[in-house]
């Protein structure tokens, strides 16, 4: 047996860990982290242990198949790639052509920008199709972060990061790293990350309705009610402001318009809503503004609210106002190698260019908010969602009221999926296109180097050479391109698809390799292939702002007409019904969103896909631990059995993100031990904030015993 070892990225999740593969007469027999890895320092999650499972996985696509046959009892036929190519682009031009560019909706999942293929070829492939229909996951995740950004920083990837291996204080809201590894904050590694900041007598507070694996081994945490941690975060600005504690810089605008907005926003009236005291809301507050070196972060349990951007408003503003902004310890902007804000690789952002056409709700950025894919495809008239395209991405399982998109997409003349597997939406597909899988090809990371702790630099070339039938996306997408190019009858002109195709023709490492020359770093593609672990490029770089700013004045307006107007909608929400239960989601660290829950190395073990309950909200409605329940809101119930737990704050119940692999047709369920239902068959398409992102933390609903 001859055995070597390659270096490699984990790019499942947002961490990009780098790899050391022991490859054994062709395959991997271990995986373990790189520790010359400047960034993930030789951490590996479970996922990056199970990253070749999905190589040699039975289940994965490795050629396109046509459906023959109903959704729930499929015969899937293996055929050619230009009869794949031709039969999806043949049938989604005959649909532009007959009822307009519209009638074609495009969904992007999250894997996409986990690929450097996506990356650089997939955005030509949503132009090709010059539809209004867009959607993607990031209206399920992040909006709220990306709207801010554009309109308080000038560009939607414009994010402030925290310095967590500078902080002094680090206060998460909505956030368990633990199990994430970091998400809009880069940060493999985060339990060593976590002691080394105990070590230097730092300190983290978690706010959270549940006691997770984050809040677990914080120094504090305090339950909050789902949804509430707007009004204590605006608590805390108005207390710095009152107290003459803020210290904001001097290109920060809107200050006396913050003030006026905060004025009856008292921790009294943020105790009533969160159920934390106003005492410690204000203890709080004063302890960020002398703590030094801090920062605020709220991710999804923050975003995913019907006040996201609001909520997401008062982290800029703790950041802001105690002077943390591009401060070392702060809340700090990156300097990656590609930096894909300074170069325009990614547009601004914009907002309510156009409307859907059903409930009229705002694009941003493009994107329509996925919440009204469902109605775009149900409702008649011009402009009809016919046909559908998704790109790596399981919307039944990850957007609001999944059963309702699942019955929806039955609805459609046309399906096509580019994606290697055949999951709960892309059984609806009339044709799949697989591409390669992740050791398969080239891999250097635009996006989360823009968004990680520390700058560095890493190539990764593929493990694995593909074989001659199989193609990597950015080839899918290209090939599609040049077919849509030909038979759409509003085309483009002779020089433009020429540009286009030339473009196309470039490869992503090649594209790489120019973006790097071309750009301040000088680090190459050369370089990056003679250090196969990364090239460390230093701490986070003070003193970016406002040079770092793409607004047009070259300063921060703290107050955005957009957010203040929104403060009214805030004031006439209703609470939940006395005695009700909220519903809120959860990761976990071997979970992957929907998928890889049939890698049996990641799902073997205790059962996670239980209800989590607390004793006392059990008690007083006699339902007995381990026993099945029924769980209803608004939208659609589910039956799951249900989990005694005092890490829930009373209540609040919580399922896992994810699950729902029980529907005919999907091949997504091998594993035994994964069982659990869709918490997206009970959350709601009408709960939306005003970015559009769904709102699916604080869901009502009702527990009953089955």
């Amino acid at each position: 047996m001859t055995t070597i070892t390659r270096t490699s990225t984990c790019n499942l999740c947002e961490a990009i860990c780098g790899l050391r593969l022991e490859l054994t007469d062709g395959a991997v027999t271990a995986v373990r982290g790189d520790p010359e890895d400047p960034l993930s320092r030789g951490h590996i999650c479970p996922k990056g242990v199970a990253i070749a499972d999905v190589l040699v996985d039975p289940d994965r696509l490795r050629a396109p198949v046509r459906r023959r046959g109903p959704v729930e009892d499929p015969t899937w036929e293996e055929i050619g790639w230009d009869e794949a190519l031709d039969l999806t682009a043949d049938r989604l031009s005959g649909i532009v052509n007959e009822h307009g560019a519209d009638a074609v909706g495009v969904y992007l999942g999250n894997p996409n920008v986990h690929s450097l293929g996506s990356m650089t070829h997939g955005a030509a492939l949503a132009k090709a199709i010059p539809t209004r229909n867009r959607f993607s996951a990031t209206s399920v995740d992040q909006l709220p972060h990306q709207l801010l950004a554009h309109l308080m920083y000038g560009h939607q990837l414009l994010l402030p990061i925290p310095d967590l291996d500078r902080t002094e204080l680090f206060l998460a809201f909505g956030y368990n790293p633990m199990a994430s590894n970091g998400s809009l904050m880069t940060v493999p590694d985060f339990p060593a990350r976590l002691r080394e900041l105990k070590a230097r007598g730092g300190r983290m507070v978690v706010v959270d309705p549940r006691r997770t694996e984050t809040a677990r081994v914080a120094d504090e945490h305090l339950f909050i009610r789902p949804g509430s941690d707007v009004h204590v975060l605006l608590a805390m600005a108005r207390v710095l402001i009152t107290e003459d504690l803020a210290r904001p810089a001097a290109y920060v605008d809107g200050l006396d318009r913050v003030a006026a907005a905060l004025a009856d926003r008292t921790p009294e009236r943020a105790e009533r809503a969160s159920g934390i005291p106003a005492d410690r809301i204000r203890a709080l507050a004063r302890e960020l503004a002398t703590a030094g070196r801090a920062v605020v972060h709220g991710r999804i349990g923050v975003s995913t609210t019907e006040f996201g951007t609001l909520a997401q408003w008062g982290v800029q503003l703790l950041n802001l106002l105690t002077g943390n902004t591009d401060r070392v310890g702060g809340a700090m902007f990156t300097t990656p190698a590609i930096d894909v804000v300074g170069r325009g690789l990614v547009g601004r952002g914009h907002r309510g260019v156009w409307h859907s056409r059903v409930r009229g709700l705002p694009e941003t950025s493009g994107e329509l908010p996925v919440a009204v894919l469902s109605e775009e495809i149900e409702t008649p008239g011009p402009g009809q969602v016919r046909a559908l395209l998704t790109m790596s991405g399981n919307p039944v399982l990850s957007t609001p009221d999944g059963a309702r998109l699942d019955r929806a997409l039955g609805g459609l003349d046309f399906m096509a999926a580019v994606d290697f597997y055949i999951n709960e939406t892309t059984r609806h597909a009339d044709v799949i296109l697989p591409p390669t899988s992740h050791l398969e090809r080239d891999h250097y990371d635009l996006v989360f180097n823009a968004l990680a702790v520390r700058n560095t630099a890493r190539f990764s070339p593929a493990v694995f050479a593909k074989s001659a039938d199989q193609r990597h996306d950015w080839q899918i997408y290209a090939g599609l391109v040049r077919r849509l190019g030909q038979r759409l009858e509003r085309r483009s002109s002779v020089r433009k698809r020429l540009v286009t195709r030339a473009r196309l023709a470039v490869s992503p490492t090649r594209t790489v390799a120019l973006l790097l020359r071309t750009g301040s770093s000088k680090v190459t593609l050369r370089a990056l292939r003679r250090a196969p672990s990364g090239i460390d490029l230093g701490p986070l770089r003070e003193g970016r702002l406002p040079d770092r700013l793409h607004t047009r004045d070259g300063r921060i307006d703290a107050a955005p007409d957009l957010v203040l107007d929104d403060l009214s909608r805030l004031d006439a929400a209703v609470a939940p019904p006395a005695g009700s239960l909220q519903l809120i989601g959860r990761r976990h660290q071997r979970d992957n969103n929907s998928w890889m829950h049939n890698a049996e190395r990641l799902t073997r073990g205790r059962a996670r896909h239980q209800l989590l309950m607390h004793p006392q909200d059990l008690a007083s409605r006699s339902i007995a631990d381990g026993s099945r329940v029924r769980v209803a809101s608004a939208v659609g119930s589910v039956v799951v059995e249900v989990q005694a737990s005092e890490d829930m704050m009373p209540g609040v119940v919580s399922l896992p993100h994810g699950y729902g692999h029980g529907r005919p047709g999907s091949r997504m369920h091998r594993a035994a031990s994964v069982e659990g239902v869709s918490i997206n068959d009970l959350t709601d398409t009408e709960i939306l904030d005003v970015s559009g992102n769904a709102g699916l933390s604080g869901v009502v609903v009702t527990v009953t015993a089955e």
